[in-house]
């Protein structure tokens, strides 16, 4: 997990992957099967995101649904939109070759499967299935709900503690930190190396909004925020590469070292 909290400073996203192969090539699992896992683990993630945001929406008045509003909702619109006047073509284009690919694959299956190429693909496209269906057959559903919860707990409870860092925030509750929590939480799924710039601009303009916190104040809380979590990421990352490979590597050095008996015969 560390490891690809790492990579993500790097790349946006590579992280997942980079997760991926890490764990099967240290537990024998096969990746496509993890990557299944991962897809459930983000669409949680979403749907706990979405779950919190109608909660604000219903609970927060009019100052935060205006800042939604005006700050995330529209230009999210507008963006969206201008990306499919100006290239409709292209995207049905795109949707169409989709559609017929998707088709003939299925259709021409057992032939495909000759050739290694495609047989790679559905072998990946199976065991991502399978990794889905792990969110089905789970045997402790209840324990992976509650533990779920206690995350989600610890993301909000890692939010507010850091108010008490500056003067101006100190005040904040722990119910409106929740607000920043999503927020910032949205800028995050922005594809941007672990949301540098846009959590940053998110957060500091919500303080601003909602508790009048002046902008300067509003982005040391995000720079205090963002800033210490890459810090711990990169140092338990290092860590994380070092109990991963490093031993591993030390232990293939010691394997191929003679025995001090056969040294002397020879």
């Amino acid at each position: 997990m560390m490891i690809g909290y790492m990579v993500n400073l790097a790349l946006p996203r590579i992280g997942e992957i980079t997760r991926c192969v890490t764990l099967g090539k240290k537990e024998k699992i096969p990746v496509d099967k993890l990557v299944g896992t991962v897809l459930i683990e983000r669409t949680i993630d979403f749907f706990s995101i979405v779950l919190l945001l109608v909660i604000i929406l219903f609970t927060s008045g009019a100052i935060i649904n205006e800042f939604l509003k005006e700050s995330i909702f529209i230009p999210f619109k507008e963006k969206v939109l201008s990306l499919w006047y100006f290239s409709w073509i292209l995207w049905v284009l795109l949707v169409l070759l989709a559609i017929i690919a998707l088709y003939l694959m299925i259709r021409y299956k057992r032939n495909l499967r000759k050739i290694k190429f495609f047989s790679k693909i559905f072998d990946i496209v199976k065991g991502v299935i399978s990794g889905l269906k792990t969110i089905v057959n789970l045997e402790r559903k209840w324990e992976f709900v509650f533990q779920t919860f206690i995350i989600w707990i610890s993301y909000a409870l890692m939010t507010w503690v850091v108010v008490f860092s500056l003067k101006s925030t100190s005040n904040i509750s722990f119910w409106n930190s929740l607000i920043i929590l999503v927020i910032g939480g949205l800028a995050m799924s922005v594809p941007v190396q672990s949301g540098f710039g846009a959590f940053h601009y998110a957060v500091s303009r919500v303080l601003v909004v909602m508790h009048g916190v002046s902008l300067e104040d509003g982005l040391t809380y995000a720079l205090l925020t963002h800033e210490s979590q890459i810090i711990f990421e990169i140092i338990i990352g290092i860590i994380s590469i070092y109990i991963m490979y490093g031993r591993n590597h030390k232990v293939k050095i010691t394997d191929l070292t003679l025995p001090s008996d056969v040294g002397q015969k020879s």
